[in-house]
């Protein structure tokens, strides 16, 4: 073996070393996803938190984590949130403007809950809006298309 050989033998050995080193188990894992940790704490808002109301959650009407048909307080059905981050933004009749799935979330905390809606670029509304387009992903965009 000559000493080029043998230097390149020697190149290979030591980036194998600083290569397993570098993929060692402590490396191998992974960092806590900032996406997904949105999504786990808006899961989390919309089945616990009550934004100071009448002591229901967003879960109170979406049932299923909104991942099914639920059922206002009156017994009216509404339909599942599975599309809703697909379907926004969105005229609506009753604010006479096109609306945003923040604008949404806001109206049914304010309404829906009687709380008071997070702020407008809050991580409360932001992990909301999260977990709602975690709930569409993979539905096809329909701005303006029909719940659930």
């Amino acid at each position: 073996m000559n000493a080029k050989q043998q230097t390149t033998i020697a190149m290979h050995l030591i980036a194998g070393v600083l290569l397993f080193g570098l993929c060692s188990p402590a490396a191998w894992a992974k960092a806590p996803d900032p996406l997904q940790a949105a999504v786990q704490r808006g899961a989390h808002l919309f089945a616990t938190d009550t934004f100071g109301g009448h002591g229901m959650t967003c879960q109170s009407c979406h049932s299923g984590g909104g991942k099914i048909a639920g059922q206002v307080a009156g017994g009216g059905k509404i339909p599942s949130l599975a599309n809703a981050a697909a379907i926004f933004p969105r005229y609506s009749p009753r604010a006479g403007k096109v609306i945003t799935l923040e604008d949404q979330i806001r109206g049914c905390i304010a309404g829906g809950l009687g709380g008071k809606p997070p702020a407008y670029g809050s991580q409360a509304l932001t992990d909301l809006a999260s977990y709602l387009t975690f709930l569409s992903n993979g539905k096809p965009i329909d701005m303006g298309g029909k719940p659930g």
